[in-house]
């Protein structure tokens, strides 16, 4: 169990690097005082442009890579029957850092750019349907949190087809609590977003588009 702890712990280290708060300041603003108050990708991409979104996305994402690269490094070969299932727990650590992170007061992210680097260190299969999902469901509907939401859909079906399948290469007991942690993370998803889901239902969520033209049309549409 204590190793499981310490991968947490090192995922929290590494989840404490906010991108958009550090690219937020470089521009002279706490990025949690505009927008939607979120210090994630949506947010910075809205306040500051697609460029610093991007930056954001990528530095959030690779700080899951990083940490579970370092995780790897102390834990891979003694408990190499269970890497995947350290490798969530650290991952879980990154995205609690980056939602949490104490030094800015416990208010971070939603952890959807941290997920897509789980998916990236986890398993292939994942990182592809990840992919795959958010682009159908945003490109459908413009919302991004939609999109987020039915990426963490796909990891509580996709995690127990490839885990059952033998693709993570673990005994049942380990993948039982892979499923759990899973969930768990699935949740936390729901929560970060419940404000998102609250608007969703009323119709008022605001859309994201990738064209300046549709940009600017929601941007009149959003102020009135």
């Amino acid at each position: 169990m204590g190793v499981r702890f310490a991968c947490v712990a090192i995922g929290y280290l590494f989840g404490l690097f906010q991108t958009s708060y550090i690219i937020g300041r470089m521009h002279g603003i706490d990025i949690r005082e505009h927008g939607s108050g979120n210090a994630g990708t949506t947010n910075m991409m809205r306040t500051l442009g697609t460029k610093a979104g991007l930056l954001t996305f990528f530095g959030d994402c690779f700080k899951c890579v990083l940490a579970v690269l370092f995780m790897r490094l102390l834990f891979g070969k003694s408990h190499a029957d269970i890497l995947p299932l350290l490798t969530l727990y650290t991952a879980a650590g990154v995205i609690l850092g980056h939602n949490f992170p104490f030094y800015l007061r416990f208010k971070g992210g939603k952890g959807i750019a941290a997920t897509a680097g789980l998916g990236l260190v986890l398993h292939p299969v994942l990182m592809t349907c990840g992919i795959i999902e958010f682009a159908a469901v945003f490109l459908l509907t413009h919302y991004v949190s939609l999109g987020s939401l039915a990426v963490y859909a796909g990891i509580m079906v996709g995690l127990p087809v490839i885990g059952q399948l033998g693709l993570l290469g673990m005994e049942q007991p380990a993948l039982n609590e892979m499923y759990l942690v899973a969930l768990f993370l699935a949740l936390l998803a729901v929560y970060q977003h419940r404000e998102n889901i609250r608007r969703l239902i009323a119709g008022t969520e605001r859309k994201t588009y990738l064209s300046k033209k549709k940009k600017s049309q929601e941007e009149v549409t959003w102020q009135k």
